[in-house]
């Protein structure tokens, strides 16, 4: 087996690597290339490149296919550049837009890994005849065969936990994870710019994306309100307990735990609590009002051995986690007729509609990753659920 775990030589295995111009993109080609693969680059446009060549701290910018063309050229493989713009606003931002109008916290680079980089760029690859698809995010995939599917792989979380992007990768499907490879799990981030500057190439030093590429310094209420102008009409600030506080100009400008920049002041530290965007109110309250232990699942991809709804039938211990910098922490997976859901035996603050619960076998960084979902809704303790259905039961003044 080569390191790659096909049977046959480096040489004799083609590898294309997803190549977004940064640090650890870079150093799978240069890993893969100076172990024998037969490697081809090929880094996506996604969005306008005149506007993008002087953004910095973004993927897939002009500036970051000039560097990944360069990086090719270092290397002496093959480079290619697709135009996946009008894929990309119709997979990943039109549907961001619209997740935050209807008052979900979304994770438009989820949506950009299940779509353009994991689904497209994949059959790309298939058609160039790779053996795989590499790429360089953090996390590790290793051999699991089972009964039938020798070719079968699973995820873990990568050595790296600092490091660790299994959260934004848990809604890739178990077809795309026999596919793919990721070089760089079992590698630090500081191992990974001391393998660039030894392959001499120029973007050693470079700093990592920081910015949603699309969002121009984490502005999502600019490309929300230029997408969708209705979330920017004005609307109620409600205390959960029925007080009318004042009026906000847009619910784009709000996410679910907010605490500073709310518009009112009561002499109480208040806190987001809901978003009704049907009725263009904000609901605050207390941060125990934030406090949730149960989620609702949608559009949950399981990757455990066994199927998801046995597992689920009869509760299933796992770890849970709902942000990408948390650790995971203890949970149990359930089914009823509301569907798949996840008890969090610490509770979470904040939680909201939108955002991923990615789940593991374990806390630890050799976890495997089990798949995970998006929160379609949650619930919170007793008393503020009451208080909360009772004001939305009623209508805006």
């Amino acid at each position: 087996m080569n390191s790659l775990d096909f049977d046959r030589k480096p040489g004799e295995t083609r590898v294309v690597v997803a190549m977004s111009g940064g640090v650890d993109s870079s150093v799978v080609a240069g890993l893969l290339k100076r172990e024998g693969y037969d490697v081809l680059g090929i880094t996506l446009q996604l969005y306008d490149h005149g506007a993008a060549v002087h953004r910095a701290g973004s993927c897939c910018a002009g500036q970051d296919i000039d560097d990944a063309r360069r990086v090719c050229e270092t290397l002496g493989i093959p480079h290619y550049v697709l135009d996946y713009e009008q894929r990309f606003r119709e997979t990943v931002i039109n549907p961001f837009a619209e997740s935050y109008v209807a008052g979900e916290t979304p994770i438009p680079c989820v949506a950009c890994n299940q779509t353009v980089k994991f689904a497209d760029l994949l059959e790309t690859a298939r058609e160039l005849g790779a053996d795989a698809l590499a790429t360089g995010h953090y996390i590790r995939s290793r051999a699991h065969p089972l009964p039938g599917r020798p070719g079968h792989r699973a995820l873990y979380r990568p050595e790296d936990g600092d490091r660790d992007q299994s959260y934004f990768l848990f809604a890739t499907t178990q077809e795309q994870i026999d596919y793919l490879r990721f070089p760089l799990g079992h590698l630090t981030k500081a191992e990974t710019r001391r393998l660039a500057a030894e392959m001499g190439l120029a973007i050693a030093a470079k700093a990592d994306s920081q910015d949603i590429c699309f969002v121009p310094q984490g502005k999502y209420s600019d490309i929300v309100s230029r997408l969708k102008p209705e979330a920017a009409l004005a609307g109620e600030i409600v205390h959960i307990d029925g007080r009318l506080l004042g009026r906000h100009e847009g619910i784009l400008h709000y996410t679910i735990g907010q605490r500073r920049g709310i518009g009112v002041a009561t002499g109480e530290p208040l806190y987001v609590v809901y978003l009704d965007a049907r009725s263009r109110r904000v609901v605050v309250g207390p941060r125990e009002a934030l406090e949730t232990r149960r989620l609702y699942l949608r559009d949950v991809n399981w990757l455990g051995d066994e199927e998801l709804s046995r597992v689920a039938a009869g509760g299933f211990d796992c770890f849970a986690k709902v942000r990408s910098t948390r650790q995971p922490a203890p949970a149990r997976l359930h089914a009823d007729e509301g569907g798949i859901y996840v008890d969090l035996r610490e509770g979470e603050a904040g939680v909201a509609p939108g955002q991923a619960c990615a789940l593991y076998s374990a806390p630890g960084e050799n976890a495997r990753v089990l798949g995970g979902g998006f929160i379609r809704n949650s619930q919170r303790a007793a008393a503020a659920e009451a208080a909360l259905r009772d004001l939305l039961s009623r209508p805006a003044a």
